[in-house]
């Protein structure tokens, strides 16, 4: 199995600069999933990799062979490479079989006969090879396009926005199938996403891409535990950042105590920074003495998503199960419960909160 390596790329699109020195490696038989907000750049890099858009500088390699960079250029039809699309792509005039069928142009009807049994049967899909697309509900269709793409045993699949078209819940149900599917076959993938949950129901690695730089290529957990800068912080999951400032110990002083930190940058005795608080980290006791003003809440189901204020007016948020109904402007007690603190140079602003002097 070749793997993926991509070294200090660079795109263009009419002469504006799309993708700025990415860099990333995925393993054979890794899963990655590049997330990020509308227009940064993630299906650019998907199009690059699969050979369908130039690259300015730098080098794409499937395992030892260059396949781009500002002299080479290896066809896509030449890469091996295996791609699923939001929209499926099947042919509506073709049963299940000659869908499959049409990535196996040089098998013999005989294997192409029984890989797609087999096929059909590791996505979970027995016995549909007579029936038509239209006959099939989205995820299934989903289903049919993956074993198309796995039909020729690609070194690397690439996905792009496989499961948008369905329901949330259908959705990431879908994704740890596909993740096992995958698993199972040996196959390097890369997928492109928004959805956050999908993303770390697929993935061994995690990319945040904005205004084309990647910002962070780590795992899942650490993607959320340990963002490498504020907008990875606020584009997953929730939280807020409020002031603090650096005592002695490499603690940090804030609001809601003396926290402890790995700092990631160099900081001096009484510098002020900014520490990022989710919702996680403060924990809702009817029993705690340090009660905080509900200003606002969002009813979730199983649970309630409060906005709580300090003292000195910075905000933070709590959950907690749906049963505990305190209304805005009431008081709650709540406790701490922080392994350590993220922390980052100050900033001026962030999720609409002014945290300068």
């Amino acid at each position: 199995m070749r793997e993926l390596s991509v070294k200090t790329v660079k795109c263009t699109h009419s002469n504006i600069q799309i993708l700025n020195a990415i860099n990333l490696q995925l393993s054979a038989g890794e899963i990655g999933c590049l997330l990020g907000p509308s227009g940064c750049g993630k299906t650019t890099l998907l199009r690059t990799i699969s050979g369908l858009h130039p690259v300015v500088e730098g080098e794409i390699y499937l395992g030892e062979q260059l396949v781009s960079s500002k002299q080479v250029h290896i066809p896509t039809e030449q890469r091996h490479i295996g791609m699923v699309f939001q929209d499926y792509a099947l042919f509506p005039h073709m049963n299940i079989a000659d869908n499959i069928h049409f990535g196996l142009s040089k098998a013999t009807y005989k294997e192409k006969k029984k890989r797609t049994k087999e096929l059909l049967e590791l996505v979970g899909l027995p016995g549909i090879e007579k029936r038509y697309p239209h006959e099939l509900s989205g995820g299934q269709q989903q289903r049919v396009a993956l074993a198309r793409a796995l039909a020729p045993k690609p070194s690397i699949l690439l996905m792009d926005e496989p499961f948008s078209g369905l329901d949330v819940e259908l959705r990431e149900n879908l994704a740890r199938e596909v993740r096992e599917i995958l698993k199972s076959e040996g196959i390097t993938a890369l997928m492109v996403t928004h959805n956050q949950n999908e993303a770390f129901a697929m993935a061994d690695s995690v990319g945040i891409v904005n205004q084309g730089s990647l910002l962070q290529w780590d795992t899942p957990y650490k993607i959320y535990h340990e963002p490498a800068d504020p907008f990875v912080a606020d584009f997953i999951g929730q939280g807020m950042l409020i002031q603090g400032s650096i005592c002695e110990c490499q603690g940090v002083h804030t609001e809601i105590g003396l926290l402890k930190t790995n700092l990631p940058f160099e900081v001096e005795t009484g510098q002020k920074v900014s520490v990022l608080v989710r919702p996680d980290d403060i924990v809702h006791d009817d029993d705690s003495e340090w009660q905080l003003d509900v200003v606002s809440r969002a009813f979730r189901g199983s649970h309630y998503l409060f906005t709580l204020k300090l003292d000195n007016g910075e905000l933070l948020q709590c959950m907690s199960q749906s049963h505990h109904d305190h209304p805005v402007g009431s008081k709650i007690g709540v406790r701490v419960e922080m392994d350590h603190a993220i922390v980052f140079p100050l900033q001026c602003s962030w999720k609409g909160q002014n945290i300068c002097d």
